[in-house]
């Protein structure tokens, strides 16, 4: 089970870092930290991250209680 979660994550950081390569960011960047929303992006990002990984492990959790009774 932890390998499967392993692979998700790895999967979804390789999958962020190459969408980022492949953007140009140099305009859209400059825009968001004049205005100063970029952090407000980085904050909202950040706190939907947390929450999956909350949500993974809690699940987690359960299956492995689950798998102990059985």
């Amino acid at each position: 089970m932890r390998n499967r979660i392993c692979t998700v994550f790895t999967l979804f950081f390789l999958l962020i870092g190459s969408a980022a390569i492949a953007q140009d960011t140099n305009a859209a960047e400059g825009v968001m930290r004049s205005n100063g929303k970029i952090y407000v992006v980085l904050a909202v990002c950040l706190t939907i991250l947390i929450g999956l990984i909350i949500y993974l492990f809690t699940i987690d959790r359960k299956i492995g209680k689950i798998e102990d009774k059985q």
